[in-house]
């Protein structure tokens, strides 16, 4: 599918069932994903799940990174794990990849960028939790990559409203379209 900024394609980040669980207590939480997924299989815009996972011993994770050093004393989250596979609400097709990455950003570790390239996508389009993690990490790297960007502000979750609404708000905008899905739909049609 291509808009006025190129081809586009949809992330999906962090939406694994150790991540959701934390985050989406009650099943309409993940409505919105829901509504990305069916609109950008609609419109034939490839679609990447992004998930953060280990390798077995964890190799990946330095013992000084704060964000992930815990997970390797306390275990969990190596890639074959339940935690780390993409939940079932929002389950991917065949040929949808999923790319796994060893950081915040879906960028970081993985082969999501050559992927893009291969495929001529310039356009992102993302969703995911959590709003100041991968969301804002991804936003940045993207930015800095010339990729052009559009958020989907109620397809992202955050811990801390305050934190989502300031981002989506205030920073977001700066480097990126934030739109609301319906918004994003109707610019389809």
């Amino acid at each position: 599918m291509k808009n006025q900024d190129g081809k586009s394609a949809l992330l999906l980040m962090d939406l694994q069932k150790g991540i959701v669980s934390r985050f989406a207590e009650q099943d309409e939480a993940l409505y919105p994903f829901q509504k990305a997924l069916e609109t950008a299989r609609k419109h034939e815009i490839p679609v990447f799940f992004v998930r953060v996972g280990f390798s077995e011993g964890y190799p990946e994770i330095n013992p000084k990174n704060k964000t992930f050093s815990a997970i390797s004393q306390s275990g969990g989250m190596t890639i074959s794990e339940e935690a780390t596979q993409i939940h079932d609400s929002v389950k991917p097709l065949e040929n949808e990849p999923v790319i796994t990455k060893y950081r915040v950003s879906a960028f970081t570790g993985s082969n999501l960028e050559v992927i893009l390239r291969a495929q001529g996508i310039d356009h992102l389009v993302l969703s995911g939790i959590a709003t100041s993690g991968v969301v804002l990490s991804t936003l940045r790297e993207a930015a800095d990559k010339d990729f052009s960007i559009t958020v989907l502000k109620d397809a992202c979750l955050d811990s801390d409203p305050e934190v989502h609404e300031v981002l989506t708000e205030k920073v977001f905008p700066k480097q990126a379209e934030v739109k609301n899905i319906a918004d994003w739909t109707d610019h389809l049609n």
